[in-house]
């Protein structure tokens, strides 16, 4: 409950905070997970691939134990957006991901577990394409450029941080 409370004051809409916390909880087999904001300076945020807001990057915690980190985030889709998260371990590797709302007719294939799974081990130092690493799925092309597109820079993004050490 504490959780909930904590994560209500970062703006994300109420249906998407309970899955975030749903999932939290069951990639780190932890109850009573919290979230902390991590907060980039302006002008280190103007470099990076996926801006840092205070409501889309954040270390996940138990206590004052740093359990990883996750990034929120929404993706384009054929006429829509769909949101979705990327779980990192304290190391800063892909652990789980996971499209939360899905909100088109098609193409939401890429909200299985098997395809998703291509990003679980993925690091900064790794980049993810639809063209060379990344399996495509037919009826979901818009989709499977934009996911992956959205992890491949948030895999960026979080090798940026940890170059100026703000991870």
């Amino acid at each position: 409950m504490l959780a909930c409370f904590l994560l209500m004051g970062f703006g994300l809409p109420k249906n998407i905070e309970k899955k975030v916390f749903k999932e939290l909880e069951k990639t780190f087999a932890q109850a009573d997970v919290q979230l902390k904001a991590i907060n980039v300076e302006a002008e280190l945020n103007s470099k990076l691939a996926k801006r840092i807001n205070g409501d889309n990057f954040f270390r996940v915690i138990k206590g004052e134990v740093n359990l990883g980190y996750v990034f929120i985030d929404k993706a384009p889709s054929k006429t829509a957006k769909f949101d979705y998260l990327v779980v990192f371990d304290e190391d800063l590797k892909i652990v789980h991901s996971k499209v939360l709302v899905y909100r088109e007719e098609y193409g939401g294939e890429i909200g299985s577990t098997r395809w998703l799974k291509q990003f679980i081990g993925k690091t900064v130092g790794d980049r993810v394409s639809h063209e060379t690493n990344i399996d495509g799925i037919a009826g979901a092309t818009i989709s499977v450029r934009s996911m992956t597109s959205a992890v491949d820079q948030i895999l960026q993004t979080i090798g940026e941080l940890k170059e100026n050490e703000v991870l």
